[in-house]
């Protein structure tokens, strides 16, 4: 069966896991905003300083296995995590940029690499989150062309390390990182069921092209969802959280910047909500706003019925541990 078959109605498992997860929502003695995975850009933190967390992030608890099993317990066919999110740090070996959980951290191991493999043999399909536009590491990462008024920080570029905007070129990071990665996460990791595009602030639609045409080309079953932009991809992405009442006929770019170039259903008819279990998708120890599992089951079986995917988010600590009160709920919601 073909992966436009077969995806469908279907449940993942998301993993939002990075640096930021070492500060868990805090900075300085102040809080980040409710979405703790843009606490560099909300506190506007150096990214001399924010590249010193990959010193100390040695998660020890890591269990590639332990992470499948629980996604399997709870009723998950897939399974999707940060391969790069907007802060520019890869949890893979990454040839393109040394800041990368490989080269810059004391752990030393391939994340992307074990989860894969878990994947594989538990019979869990994998997929990989990107974030093609936003990258606050490179200097010519994108977003400088954008309102910040939508943003979950300050602004959707780094314009406190690289200010000079009128002179940014994002040509040059898609060259020297964005491409050369995504090459990378198609190539090293076995079959992917799904890229995780996000927020597609800058890029053209050569740049959304040329990413389509390279999936296809290495990857060809591999599914792409609607935030890469310019229309290129197999499947919606609805809103962050968003539960609809019934399928969507077209969904609006103008309700949501992640929707650039949309205005048109998947052409499989595929559509998938990746949601949260409190209000954060990084990990933050102070937001203790949890779905009960109950609604969690409700959602799970309107969006099933709709034949929405329901794609639902844990964000581990700094230690590799998926929080205890996460795993109860899924538990949980997976009985009833």
């Amino acid at each position: 069966m073909k992966l436009h078959e077969w995806f469908k109605g279907k449940n993942g498992m998301m993993v939002h896991w990075g640096l930021y997860s070492l500060l868990a929502g805090d900075y300085r003695g102040q809080r980040s905003a409710s979405y703790a995975e843009w606490i560099q850009s909300y506190m506007r933190i150096p990214n001399e300083e924010y590249a010193r967390l990959a010193t100390a992030f040695n998660p020890v608890y890591f269990n590639a296995e332990e992470w499948v099993r629980l996604a399997k317990e709870c009723g998950m066919d897939y399974l999707v995590i940060t391969s790069k999110h907007h802060d520019g740090f890869a949890l893979f070996k990454s040839h393109a940029s040394k800041f990368n959980m490989v080269d810059a951290t004391p752990f030393g191991r391939d994340i992307i690499a074990e989860l894969a493999e878990g994947c594989y043999k538990h019979g869990l399909k994998f997929g990989l989150y990107y974030s093609q536009d936003l990258d606050w590491h490179h200097p010519h990462g994108g977003g400088y062309l954008s309102d910040p008024k939508w943003c979950s920080g300050t602004s959707w570029d780094n314009n406190w390390d690289f200010p000079d905007q009128k002179n940014k070129d994002f040509d040059i990071c898609f060259r020297e990182k964005i491409h050369p990665q995504v090459e990378e996460i198609l190539k090293n990791y076995g079959e992917l069921c799904l890229i995780w595009f996000d927020v597609p602030m800058t890029l053209k639609e050569d740049h959304a092209r040329t990413l389509y045409d390279t999936i296809k080309r290495y990857q060809p079953e591999c599914l792409i969802n609607s935030r890469l932009g310019h229309g290129a991809y197999d499947y919606v992405s609805l809103g962050d959280n968003e539960i609809p009442e019934k399928v969507p006929e077209t969904f609006d770019a103008n309700l949501d910047m992640n929707f650039i170039g949309g205005f048109k259903p998947s052409p499989y008819g595929l559509y998938e909500t990746a949601a949260t279990l409190n209000d954060s998708w990084g990990y933050c120890a102070w937001d203790h706003n949890w779905k009960s599992p109950e609604r969690v089951a409700e959602i799970r079986k309107h969006l099933n019925s709709l034949g929405i995917n329901y794609l639902l988010n844990v964000g581990p600590d700094w230690l590799g541990r998926i929080p205890l009160v996460s795993q109860e709920i899924l538990r949980k919601a997976a009985k009833l």
